[in-house]
Order: structure tokens, then C-alpha cells, then sequence
């Protein structure tokens, strides 16, 4: 169910980058006047018309698959497992305390050492 949970995540941000990108590349409807006199893009790659149509249907197409994929989302977080309330109302389970291991004896040279280190 995760993997499920992942490729719906990876489908909603594209599919919100693809949004994104597509309305900033569209243009206003102000922007009709200003290509009427030669200084807009009237002459692109899909025509006068034909890049607002397109760009139009993409940008819907995209804004309907980021709603499904939101309400998808959605429904696929309320099906997680439950847990059962805070974190603070469920019992601590520590590991049973061990008697601490005790240092193996030192060498016979050890004391010698230790008597030099001054106070």
C-alpha cells in the first residue's frame, strides 16, 4: 500500500509543476491589443489562437489530475493504521537493566604509571 501511496504523491507533483508552468506560460487576455499591433507572440508555434486553446486544455487536463490526485491522497492517509492516541499514554517498554561488567584486572605496570601523574 505504500508504493501505492508514492506514485500518487510522484502523479500530484508533477502534476502541480505542469500547472504551474503552464499558466505562467500563458498569457492574459490584455495581451490580445498588444499582439494586434505586432509586438506580442501572435506568430508562435500553435498561431493566434491556437496556443491559447491548447494551453487551455493541458491546464485543465493537469488541474483535474492534481484534484484526483489530492482526493486520493486524502483518502489514502485516512486508511493508515490508527495509533492508539498520544505517545505519552502508551507504556514504556525499556530492556531489562544488566549488573554493569566490570574492567578486567590491570597490568602489574599500571600502579607504577599511575604514581607519576602529580595531584
Amino acid at each position: 500500500m505504500n508504493w501505492i501511496f508514492s506514485l500518487v504523491l510522484t502523479v500530484h507533483i508533477l502534476a502541480a509543476l505542469g500547472v504551474i508552468g503552464l499558466v505562467l506560460m500563458q498569457h492574459g487576455k490584455g495581451a490580445d491589443m498588444g499582439a494586434a499591433f505586432g509586438s506580442g507572440a501572435s506568430g508562435s508555434l500553435f498561431g493566434a489562437s491556437g496556443s491559447a486553446n491548447f494551453l487551455s486544455r493541458t491546464t485543465a487536463i493537469l488541474a483535474t489530475v492534481f484534484f484526483v490526485t489530492s482526493l486520493s491522497l486524502a483518502y489514502l492517509a485516512s486508511n493508515q493504521p490508527k495509533t492508539s492516541g498520544s505517545v505519552m499514554q502508551e507504556p514504556v517498554k525499556s530492556q531489562p537493566s544488566q549488573a554493569p561488567v566490570e574492567a578486567p584486572d590491570a597490568p602489574a605496570g599500571a600502579d607504577s604509571k599511575a604514581k607519576d601523574v602529580p595531584k
